[in-house]
């Protein structure tokens, strides 16, 4: 699919990181505006039926129809796809819709595909209950561990599939060395890198093929719109998986879109004081609850592997009580700062109850094989002062007993 925002990409894959977020796929129109325009239309006019025959056929640059092209959208296309550092991109309409193409757009009746364990609750859905349906094979492995991968694999594996860091267990991948296996025995690797994004964690520079995204999250930042987002290689987005998004319609809309190329401006900004907030949280969590998840903190058992492989480890971690859902949602009930809300990657902290909420559709028993225990809670570290969260963290532990 030929592109049109009309940026030379010989010169934008080389600007830094921060001015991609800025100005990477900018196309202006005839009226020189500064911000990107939103372009609400559904459908695009031909000077002759030549035209609309030319650019059908893919030998004419222009657009046919928004389910396939938009200007707005294809600007924040190639500027997720810069701060990723991959060939190409495809945007969906929500962070499922992308893991769901992603997906299906390679897989068939007898393929094969290899899990982690830890992921969010739709997404387990999908290999557990979706996939099934259709002859996919998929096997659960605890993905921390590389051999487990290596063990599962089949004559019939396609993909592995697994998030760095997993929601909400925030168990780490090794992306080199399973990234590494995958591409030895000739399998594609698909990574949900949501919570991190590409500014904290670039998987493809550790060998990964796709990456995908609930750009919902940390890259709108503000939890105003639903977007996804899938990268790969030109060859894949263009071949494989838009023939897949074509036909079947996640079409990311025009005003979503805009939206999130303007919160991918401040994204390193956000991501990186969020990370600061929350490992000061960490810290005071990990002296009042019995377990803290946060490969930031240096006494987490994977947070020498964290390190090696991200900038910094984001603003969402969880921690568990000892008394179970009943403790957990007291906790909860006595909080006044911090938002009970099952959304994260917030500019405002939030918590949530994963075994009630995120994950209330995947049965008990692979609950507990995931490691999201009655007791956990998923905390979102806003941009509030850090200390006041505490200080609501604090009160609110107290009310529960804690």
């Amino acid at each position: 699919m030929k592109r049109h925002t009309g940026q030379d990409r010989s010169v934008t894959q080389n600007w830094k990181p921060a001015t991609q977020a800025v100005r990477g796929g900018t196309a202006r129109s005839e009226w020189g505006e500064t911000s990107e325009a939103i372009f609400l239309t559904s459908g695009y006019a031909y000077d002759c039926a030549g035209d609309a025959a030319d650019r059908f056929a893919g030998e004419q640059v222009g657009m046919t129809y928004s389910r396939l092209q938009n200007p707005t959208v294809e600007m924040l296309e190639e500027r997720i796809a810069l701060l990723e550092g991959a060939e190409a991109c495809r945007t969906m309409a929500t962070g499922m819709a992308a893991m769901t193409a992603a997906l299906l757009c390679q897989l068939s009746q007898g393929d094969h595909l290899v899990q982690g364990r830890a992921a969010f609750g739709s997404c387990r859905w999908l290999t557990d209950s979706l996939l099934p349906r259709f002859g996919i094979e998929t096997t659960i492995i605890d993905a921390r561990d590389p051999q487990q991968f290596i063990d599962a694999v089949r004559p019939n594996t396609r993909l592995f599939f697994f998030e760095t860091p997993a929601n909400p267990t925030m168990d780490v991948v090794d992306l080199k060395a399973v990234c590494g296996i995958a591409r030895e025995r000739g399998i594609r690797t698909v990574v949900d890198n949501a919570f991190a994004t590409p500014a904290l964690q670039r998987p493809m520079e550790f060998g990964a093929d796709i990456v995908a995204y609930s750009a919902t999250k940390m890259m709108d930042g503000q939890g105003r719109v639903l977007a996804g987002a899938v990268c790969g290689t030109s060859e894949f987005i263009n071949d494989e998986l838009l023939p897949f998004t074509r036909n079947t319609g996640p079409t990311l809309s025009a005003f979503n879109a805009w939206v999130v190329l303007k919160g991918i401006e401040t994204l390193d900004l956000r991501i990186r004081r969020q990370s600061e907030n929350a490992l000061k949280v960490g810290r005071f969590l990990e002296a009042r609850v019995p377990r803290v998840n946060f490969p930031g903190l240096p006494g987490h058992p994977q947070h020498n592997l964290a390190m090696s492989q991200m900038e910094a480890c984001g603003p969402i971690f969880s921690f568990e009580v000892d008394g179970g859902r009943k403790q957990a949602h007291a906790l909860l009930d006595s909080l006044g700062l911090i938002d009970i809300s099952n959304n994260i990657g917030d500019s405002r902290s939030l918590m949530t109850h994963p075994a009630s909420t995120t994950h209330s559709g995947v049965a008990e028993e692979k609950r507990l094989e995931m490691g999201v225990t009655e007791g956990m809670l998923r905390l979102n570290v806003g941009l509030e002062d850090p200390d006041d969260v505490i200080a609501d963290l604090d009160q609110a532990l107290r009310a529960a007993g804690l």
